[in-house]
């Protein structure tokens, strides 16, 4: 199976190399995909720098922060256009594991989409977290799957691993969220449309190299959004297996 994973940067000049030299010691066939959004201390040179490296390295340059939606869709795209098999997401931030893709990838022989989860056995969320982090993360996490009624334990994780056809069979034109419950988004989409849903257990690290890109005002954006989401999509959670794409490989 040929994984490539999606790793979206800004200002991720600390990070990218170690990530590179993490992922490509696993005993899996993988290929990564840099979407670098211009960032201004360098992290697009040291992608090309690995790309020119390293074959299984690809860079796609943008020419400013566009967003984690659009990063990963076109991410999407250019991966499936290339013959990936399967689709990683994953942080660029070293906040997760590359080693966990292992048990990622056994699980997705028999699921359609694997999501790396914090909040199941033998998950957890970095040590070093105050109470009040770990809480308001638990909370989101709550807040989400009650709302949209998801029997999934960790639906805003940013670690997961899609099979080829299961993106394929996912209208991603009507994705609307444009920050972090992006990812809450995409989840919800493959539950309405009857994907089988995996979740390995993963451990969260907090970055190890510069700063958290998360803020208040992207929690309450979520929080808000989560609502349009369950109305916007009542017709695909009514239509099922039946609302997918058909798929033409």
């Amino acid at each position: 199976m040929q994984i490539t994973v999606v790793s979206p940067t800004y200002n991720e000049a600390e990070n990218l190399p170690k990530l590179v030299s993490a992922l490509f010691v696993l005993p899996l066939d993988l290929r990564l995909l840099i979407v670098d959004d211009n960032s201004p201390d360098g992290t697009g040179q040291i992608a090309d720098d690995l790309s020119a490296a390293d074959q299984r390295v690809q860079v796609l340059h943008r020419e400013g922060k566009l967003g984690l939606r659009s990063a990963y869709l076109t991410g999407f795209q250019h991966a499936l256009a290339d013959g990936a098999d399967a689709v990683a997401q994953m942080d660029a931030d070293y906040s997760h594991d590359p080693a966990a893709l292992n048990a990622m990838t056994k699980q997705l022989e028999t699921h359609d989409v694997v999501l790396g989860s914090r909040y199941i056995r033998d998950g957890s969320v970095d040590r070093q977290w105050p109470l009040w982090r770990k809480g308001l993360s638990a909370f989101g996490n709550l807040y989400a799957r009650t709302i949209l009624g998801l029997p999934l334990h960790d639906i805003t994780t940013g670690y997961r691993l899609w099979r080829r056809e299961t993106l394929l069979g996912i209208p991603f034109e009507r994705i609307q969220s444009n920050g972090y419950v992006f990812l809450v988004e995409m989840a919800y989409l493959a539950h309405c449309l009857k994907y089988r849903i995996g979740e390995s257990p993963i451990y969260f690290a907090d970055r190890r190299w510069g700063n958290s890109k998360m803020s208040f005002k992207i929690q309450a954006e979520a929080a808000l959004r989560i609502w349009q989401v369950r109305w916007h999509y009542r017709d695909l959670r009514a239509g099922g297996r039946a609302a997918r794409l058909p798929i033409n490989q």
